[in-house]
């Protein structure tokens, strides 16, 4: 039961083979059972969320309206405001704080009848793609737990993946929901700028996108549709609200882009071949797919991520008064940031990026590329003194080996993150889906395909605990 596709639950309600609280009572006993190995919920709410769930039943008796998410559990990222909750953005600095406001996202998770019964851990100011802090310690990859579940929405990916959530929200500023949803065999996705609400200021950086997380591209597509639209503190939503199809995965014809790199980024031979297994799958949905070059530096790419988040990330890093109490990893980001060059030349860097994408998505109905270069981090590795090899060549900074940042930068293009394959280690890998600028409905079918033709299971994760 705890693998069931949200959207086959509603179902279930329904018909009444199902209730909200039997399915609330499953997911509680397995976060319980799997949660000291995993550690990937922040704060949970298990009593009010049966309570919500008795209410949801009756939504769903005779003469009841249930909403889209109604009964749903719904796992929040912690970074996300509830108001009256903790708001320690994963740090012991702000250990106190409390948030007074709720997120546009969690608002519309709640009207719509989703049950927030817990929230997903973080890296400290979600400054890393990895998920351990001061606060919460080492979550873990719940396929293999001697690896992280990736950053910054890394406690959302092992959640779906240990069957504590149905669904859960993510933030992507770097590839925070992408690199999770590669890491743990998810589904995670990086909405075009201004799609879904967020708050300011950071409303205001194009790089950052709040966005769905699931086990299907089906139930991130229920997510996606319930939180998207315009919002009124939120200048940059845009309007109207997009909704995404009901019926997906029609890909005759499209043209796609596949590249098995987007320029110099260092590849595993295993990654290199569970996403050239992807294109071959979408090529047998019938898909003309064409192996691309793309031609990008990653030293261009970082710099000007870096320039980014130097000019706003960094320095909110850095206002914080008690300096001492802080990971030595998000010290570390203020230091990489810093100095790295003025706005300009990153808005020169970044139009010089987009460039080349522009022109394939000018061809091409879409872009397949990896979601990252190796299948995962180690976890409890900061890389502040040790460097991380991918395909044996030593990195200059670990967040090289991913390749999501470039679309933080061309962050008008939707990106849906879908598992890949698997890892010698056990380890999911992932593909990104790049779609058109504000074409949000194409990447939903394209991997609605591919998940019917390469079927993902959940079976062999942690069969002991639960």
């Amino acid at each position: 039961m705890n693998y069931l596709p949200a959207t086959e639950a509603l179902r279930l309600f329904r018909s009444r083979e199902l209730s909200p609280v039997e399915l609330m009572t499953a997911v509680i006993e397995r976060a319980e059972a799997v949660e000291p190995q995993v550690n990937a919920l922040s704060e949970r709410f298990f009593e009010e969320a049966l309570d919500q769930a008795k209410q949801a039943e009756q939504a769903y008796g005779p003469g009841g309206s249930p909403r889209p998410l109604e009964g749903l559990p719904v796992a929040t990222k912690d970074e996300q405001p509830i108001a009256g909750r903790r708001a320690c953005d994963g740090s012991l600095a702000f250990a106190d704080e409390v948030a007074s406001v709720t997120h546009p996202v969690i608002e519309r998770v709640q009207a719509a009848g989703g049950i927030v019964h817990a929230r997903t851990t973080t890296p400290e100011f979600c400054c890393a793609a990895f998920t351990q802090s001061k606060v919460w310690g080492i979550t873990r990859n719940p396929w293999n737990l001697d690896y992280s579940p990736g950053g910054s929405s890394g406690g959302a990916g092992a959640s779906l993946a240990s069957g504590t959530a149905l669904l859960a929200t993510g933030s992507d500023i770097g590839g925070s929901i992408r690199i999770p949803a590669a890491n743990t065999g998810t589904v995670g996705y990086k909405p075009p700028y201004g799609r879904v609400p967020a708050m300011p200021p950071y409303n205001l950086d194009h790089y950052c996108h709040d966005g769905p997380m699931a086990r299907t591209v089906a139930d991130c597509a229920l997510l996606q549709n319930v939180i998207a639209g315009p919002h009124p503190l939120d200048v940059v939503s845009l309007r109207p609200a997009i909704q995404l199809p009901h019926q997906l995965g029609n890909v005759a014809g499209m043209r796609v882009a596949y590249a098995a790199n987007l320029g110099d980024w260092e590849i595993e031979p295993e990654i290199a071949a569970n996403t050239a297994a992807v294109a071959d799958a979408l090529r047998a949905c019938g898909a003309i797919v064409e192996e691309v070059e793309v031609g990008l530096r990653r030293a261009d790419v970082m710099r000007a991520a870096f320039i980014h988040f130097g000019a706003i990330f960094g320095p909110m890093v850095a206002r914080v008064p008690e300096q001492q109490l802080l990971t030595d990893y998000a010290r570390a980001f203020v230091a990489d940031t810093r100095d790295q060059g003025d706005f300009l030349t990153g808005l020169e860097l970044e139009a010089a990026i987009y460039a080349p994408i522009g022109q394939l998505l000018d061809r091409y109905d879409a872009l397949i590329c990896p979601t990252t270069g190796a299948p995962g981090l180690p976890a409890g590795e900061e890389f502040i003194d040790t460097r991380l090899t991918v395909n044996g060549v030593e990195l200059d900074h670990y967040l090289e080996y991913a390749l999501t940042p470039v679309f933080n930068i061309a962050s008008r293009c939707p990106v849906l993150a879908v598992p890949s394959g698997r890892s010698a280690s056990g380890v999911p890998t992932g593909v990104q889906i790049v779609g058109r600028t504000f074409d949000d409905a194409t990447v939903f079918h394209l991997g609605a395909a591919l998940e019917r033709a390469r079927p993902w299971t959940f079976e062999e994760i942690l069969p002991h605990a639960g």
